[in-house]
């Protein structure tokens, strides 16, 4: 009910009626407008404003009400209040937002990364669970307010790991706040596109990726409708996640009457952008160039040489535009499904090797992408040797017979000693044969415990002549890092392997663990695994596999566990003689670091016999 002056109408008592006013205010003027203004039936209106506020309505406000296009110095627009409203107690204005404050006493903001159409986003701390998050804040009396609530609550109900989670939706203190995950080691696929297109096996991940988790977004009822660059992260691991399922769409107030060929043309867009670092349409987007005008759509393949074909094709079927595809026999793909399946279909592409450094399986000048042969190393020519003479003779006379007599009996002596010390360490090993002539291990400070049965190792250090990181539980199969894995046995202790990030030392909930398959060149036998980690308390698991076939294993249930340790430096000795070509260094439980969130890094592994 609207709040009349009492200098017009009259004072409320506590029964809601309505008294006259005082005999000197008492008029027949005054009657007049009372009686009059009574029989106006009441009506909401919103909350009254002065003259001045009004001119401090800004542009972001009237932004923020696209249905009902209107100025701030309209008094009928709904931005702003009735000009017959009375000013009565003024509305709580929301606070105001800077990095420092704190939300909930708990989210304290750090730095503001967008503010466009009256709402605001911030890289924030949670400083309960000593993590980052982002945040997405908004005035709860927003025209979007209540429908950033509605999705984002729906988006959490989710729970998809390839989507950027959405941890809490709050509306208080005048304001309306979502909590987000944030991926410190995620870059948005707009700042790697700036550096150029995409390998074709990264191009082929990303559109695999991302178009199964909005298949199974659709399935649950959610769409995005703003899928581009900005939104897709790629995290240093490979993997693609999605940020502002929904509730982007919610913020800037896009809605759609076929939400999945929304989607399925947005990816499309992404996978041309990725092949030809071209934005598919006439305009500049995204930090792109677009298309040349009244060229029509091209297929990525011709825009740029080299491009996948295969890919080029998927592209151009998501982007179908009444039918037009790159081959008229292929049918159009309008669903986020038909997508992930035709994607499916394209033989997998495989990533480029990485070769470690130092490693005998270089690639030739031609791998390389050079024709010609470098030119030979001039070597310059052999210095001739310098002439020699026979040696000096000894002096003839007693003194020479006696230096003869000297040398010889010094060769004699040696001689001697050499024979001893070969037939001493003959019969010491012979002590140690058994009756079937076999010989038991001698002890010795790298030997395992009473308890081994088998050969204890000579504490030789094992050559590794190639690694693999292991994510069976990942998405996609799964990859951790690939290109910093040899790093984690170069010899350098600056240096390190690093896992993705994670939520909680557990990985946060999602898999048993992740680590590292050595190839030992051969099957041999295993004495310790010395691992040295980066950071706080890591702990850690050593597995061997029976297979010494040339390609690696690829299921944890091809490796037996053979020791586990924790710690910062870990020795994993097994319990018995071992003897495999593969081993697995497999983490199960991360530290945290000093960003909040929790991740395993390992220095240099080293192996002995």
């Amino acid at each position: 009910m609207a709040e009349r002056s009492p200098a017009a109408v009259g004072v409320a008592n506590e029964s809601g009626d309505t008294k006259p006013l005082t005999a000197q205010a008492d008029s027949a003027t005054a009657d007049d407008a009372t009686k009059d203004l009574s029989e106006i039936p009441e009506e909401p209106t919103a909350p009254p404003k002065s003259p001045e506020d009004k001119g401090e309505q800004t542009a972001e406000t009237t932004k923020s009400l696209p249905s009902t296009p209107s100025s701030p110095s309209d008094p009928e627009s709904p931005a702003t209040p009735s000009a017959q409203s009375a000013p009565s107690t003024p509305a709580a204005e929301p606070p105001e937002l800077h990095s420092g404050h704190k939300l909930a006493r708990r989210y304290r903001l750090e730095e503001c990364v967008t503010r466009v159409d009256g709402f605001s986003s911030w890289r924030a701390v949670d400083e309960k669970l000593r993590r980052a998050v982002g945040i997405h804040i908004l005035p709860s009396d927003h025209s979007r307010a209540r429908p950033v609530l509605a999705a984002a609550r729906s988006a959490a109900l989710l729970g998809d790991p390839r989507f950027v989670q959405v941890l809490d939706a709050v509306e208080e203190n005048d304001l309306v706040y979502v909590i987000h995950e944030w991926l410190p080691d995620a870059t948005d696929l707009t700042a790697v596109l700036a550096s150029g297109p995409l390998e074709p096996h990264d191009s082929y991940q990303m559109a695999s990726q991302v178009s199964q988790a909005m298949a199974a977004a659709h399935r649950e009822g959610l769409a995005h409708l703003r899928i581009t660059p900005d939104c897709v992260l790629r995290t240093e691991s490979g993997q693609y996640r999605i940020r502002g399922l929904a509730v982007a769409a919610a913020l800037h107030g896009v809605s759609s009457d076929r939400p999945q060929r929304e989607d399925t043309e947005a990816i499309g867009a992404l996978l041309y952008a990725s092949l030809t670092q071209r934005w598919p349409y006439p305009e500049d987007d995204h930090g792109l160039n677009g298309l040349p005008k009244d060229v029509g759509l091209v297929a990525p393949d011709q825009v740029r040489a080299g491009v996948h074909r295969g890919l080029s094709e998927l592209a151009m079927r998501a982007l179908v535009n009444d039918g037009a595809t790159a081959s008229r026999e292929l049918q159009p793909c309008t669903t986020p499904e038909e997508l992930a399946k035709a994607v499916a279909a394209i033989p997998k592409i495989r990533p480029p090797e990485t070769v470690p450094s130092g490693s005998p399986y270089q690639r030739t000048t031609y791998q390389q992408g050079a024709y010609r042969q470098p030119p030979a190393r001039q070597v310059p020519p052999p210095t001739a040797p310098l002439p020699v003479g026979p040696p000096p003779a000894l002096p003839g006379g007693r003194t020479g017979k006696a230096l003869k007599w000297a040398v010889s009996s010094l060769l004699i002596a040696a001689l001697g000693l050499g024979s001893w010390q070969l037939a001493d360490a003959l019969m010491n090993n012979g002590d140690q044969s058994n009756g079937n002539g076999n010989t038991t291990a001698s002890t010795s400070p790298s030997a395992s415990g009473s308890g081994d049965t088998g050969q204890a190792g000579s504490g030789k250090p094992v050559s590794i002549v190639g690694a693999k990181d292991f994510d069976p539980e990942g998405t996609d199969g799964g990859v951790e890092t690939p290109s910093k894995v040899p790093l984690a046995y170069d010899g350098k202790a600056s240096t390190y392997w690093e896992t993705s990030w994670y939520s909680r030392a557990d990985f946060g909930g999602l898999k048993g663990g992740v680590g590292l398959i050595l190839d030992l060149g051969k099957t041999q036998q295993v004495g310790s695994v010395k691992v040295d980690f980066i950071g706080d308390t890591t702990s850690v698991e050593l597995r061997a596999a029976s297979s010494d076939s040339s390609s690696m294993p690829d299921s944890l249930s091809d490796f037996s566990k053979v020791a586990s340790g924790t710690g910062s430096d870990v020795t994993l000795k097994p319990d018995k003689a071992v003897k495999a070509r593969y081993v697995l260094v497999w983490l199960t439980s991360l530290p945290l670091t000093g960003d909040g969130t929790y991740r395993g890094k390992v220095s240099e592994i080293t192996v002995t016999s």
